[in-house]
């Protein structure tokens, strides 16, 4: 077999270039039609067979081996954010408002980095790979959702999924691994609060939707520390509240939008559950009246005990034990979590922060940016994966 790191040394630069073509032309959710384009297109120049226009704007690349074996689903998200491009950089975005402020610009790039790789060494491993750009992330209900409902997951059928998030919480050179429950399930609820409107002066007159939008909003907060048990992680935060018309106009209505966040279908349920009889009982006492919708985001996201053990032997072996992380759950929602729900699988953090060179905002940051060297670590991952994933029999 022809050495690894060599082979992910030659094809790196070509990476780096995807990569920044990606920020400098972002596209939205469902929007991703020249990132679409690009994709198909390298993946073609590869020998790889591709489908176009899986979930409206989603590609899926398949490498066969025609050697029997496990059939291998690797994933990168490839939508952007509507984020203005704070950064000044050569590749910055070339669109107004829009931006790669997540890093799905680099899981792009990274997988078809994979795909090069793997295409080199097609003779000297066995069974499928299956290539998955997946649009829409960030936008509820996900693209991930509607790839799986069109059959990525089927014919080939696929044994088992990986996929990699960038992670500037973690430094470059670590990677954060977790059997089990590692992002939130995120759920967003609108309350209307139905009041009756009058002047400021005669308050007895009206039934002011503010205050008892206020007394909600106050009441929800309950819900977490008494009604949820203080081991279970749950979240329920109001986002914003809308109302009022002038200074001395009662407002008749009043809107609440927030959002949930839980790991477990229980809590999830018993959140709901109170969050109705709350408003319901508030309103009802100051003789109002109220309208909820409740929509259930992706679920939570459960990783393989399996997998997950053996993404860390691997990750120790290529990083040093020392720098894989047991990675705390966050509140955040993925939607690989779907795949997961399908196959066994794992997602993990990649570290991607580098304080030397200022790469230190968050996600969503108008400013953020990542270690470009952590592409090289995500594809030696994703390619070692693939390479040894019968050891997950094992």
């Amino acid at each position: 077999m022809r050495d690894l790191k060599e082979l992910l040394k030659e094809v790196f630069p070509k990476v780096v270039e995807l990569r920044r073509d990606f920020h400098a032309n972002p596209e939205l959710g469902y929007q991703e039609v020249r990132t679409a384009e690009v994709i198909a297109k390298t993946l073609e120049g590869l020998g790889i067979t591709v489908k176009k226009n899986v979930a409206k704007t989603g590609v899926v690349g398949l490498l066969d081996t025609g050697k029997p074996g496990p059939t291998v689903a690797l994933r990168a998200d490839i939508d952007a954010l509507p984020v203005k491009d704070a950064k000044k950089v050569e590749y910055a975005s070339r669109v107004e408002g829009v931006c790669h402020a997540c890093g799905h610009d680099g899981h792009t790039a990274i997988l078809l980095g994979v795909a090069m790789v793997l295409s080199k060494l097609k003779e000297e491993f066995s069974g499928k790979v299956k290539f998955i750009f997946q649009p829409c992330e960030e936008h509820l209900p996900g693209g991930a959702k509607f790839m799986i409902e069109e059959g990525v997951l089927e014919d080939p059928r696929v044994d088992n999924i990986f996929g990699l998030h960038l992670w500037t919480n973690y430094p470059i050179g670590k990677v954060g691994v977790k059997a089990g429950a590692l992002m939130a399930a995120p759920d967003s609820f609108a309350i209307e609060i139905l009041g009756k409107g009058g002047h400021g002066s005669a308050p007895h007159q009206a039934i002011d939707a503010v205050v008892i939008a206020a007394q909600v909003v106050q009441a929800l907060q309950t819900i977490v520390s008494r009604s949820v048990d203080p081991l279970d992680p749950a979240v329920v935060s109001v986002g914003v509240m809308q109302a009022g018309y002038g200074f001395n106009v009662i407002a008749d209505t009043a809107k609440i939008i927030g959002t949930v966040r839980t790991f477990k279908e229980r809590t999830r349920a018993v959140i709901r559950k109170r969050m109705e009889e709350i408003v319901k009982g508030i309103t009802s006492a100051f003789n109002a009246d109220y309208r909820i919708e409740y929509t259930e985001g992706y679920p939570a996201l459960i990783n393989d005990e399996k997998v997950a053990e053996f993404v860390k032997k691997i990750a120790a072996e290529t990083l040093g034990a020392e720098n894989v992380w047991e990675a705390e759950p966050v509140m955040g929602g993925e939607d690989f979590a779907y795949f997961l729900q399908k196959v066994p699988g794992c997602f993990v953090f990649l570290g991607a922060r580098n304080e030397e060179k200022g790469i230190v905002y968050p996600h969503h940051h108008p400013e953020f940016d990542f270690d470009e060297d952590a592409m090289l670590l995500g594809m030696e991952l994703m390619v070692k994966y693939v390479l040894r994933n019968e050891e997950i029999k094992n």
